[in-house]
């Protein structure tokens, strides 16, 4: 590693790490460790601000949910655990859905950590590459008898978020978008995040829908993920939930086939 380079992760550790003193490069000749390390924390302090205020703009139901002061708490000691690691701050906060899960003073509100990782795969599909959904029309080019083989391949603004909270009903009523009196606690939901066009969509998928959904994610056939719905769903109907997913925008093209 060269010189600046060193000096440059020296500089970025300690910024993020309030019990390292200031950085030796950066101190004035003549002045004192102390005196030195006061002015730094300035920039430490900026830094763990424009964070917090970053996860803030990412996460505004877990905000909402838990209030302003928690919530405050709660991001330093994310921060403390995780700092930033890059320049573009929309990334930051993939792993504050997980840092929920086991963050003690969030054990009464278990169902966070799934909203956190709805909000942030929401983000995420904002920031995704542009793609012209592929329409359900596609597969009337297939022969009937090899339409079980083949593949979809995901548009690139898709997720699948599972849960055994009502993760978009309370997403939906911490921003606004539905009545907090909608949320049944006792009703699992499993979520689609997906931008077809401009605006992100997020879609509750019916029972055996995720079942389905995740398989063809992983790269299964059609055949092979329709028996994954139907094992989580006796009365699974593929052609309703096929048209679902391509009314949603979920696919960008028929994968390739052998």
């Amino acid at each position: 590693m060269s010189r600046l380079a060193s000096s440059q992760s020296t500089f970025a550790q300690a910024l993020t790490d309030p019990d390292r003193s200031a950085p030796t490069d950066v101190r004035r000749p003549g002045s004192n460790q102390a005196a030195q390390t006061k002015r730094f924390d300035v920039y430490r302090n900026n830094v763990a601000v424009a964070a917090i205020d970053t996860l803030r703009d990412i996460f505004p139901a877990v905000l909402k949910l838990v209030g302003d002061e928690f919530f405050q708490a709660t991001a330093q000691a994310y921060i403390d655990h995780a700092p930033p690691s890059s320049p573009l701050l929309f990334q930051y906060g993939d792993t504050f859905g997980a840092f929920l899960d086991d963050f003690p003073p969030a054990a009464s509100v278990p169902y966070l950590g799934d909203v956190a990782r709805l909000e942030f795969a929401r983000l995420q599909a904002y920031h995704a590459a542009d793609a012209t959904p592929l329409a359900i029309s596609a597969l009337a080019e297939i022969p009937s008898d090899e339409v079980a083989a083949i593949t979809l391949v995901a548009h690139p603004a898709v997720s699948l978020i599972r849960s055994r909270y009502p993760v978009v009903s309370l997403w939906g009523a911490s921003v606004g978008l539905a009545s907090s009196d909608d949320v049944d606690m006792a009703c699992a939901e499993d979520a689609l995040t997906v931008r077809p066009e401009l605006d992100v969509d997020t879609l509750i998928l019916p029972t055996g829908g995720a079942n389905f959904l995740d398989s063809l994610l992983e790269g299964d056939s059609l055949g092979i993920a329709a028996e994954a719905g139907a094992a989580a769903e006796p009365d699974f109907d593929l052609s309703a939930h096929l048209a679902g997913l391509f009314d949603a925008g979920t696919f960008e093209r028929i994968g390739e086939r052998p």
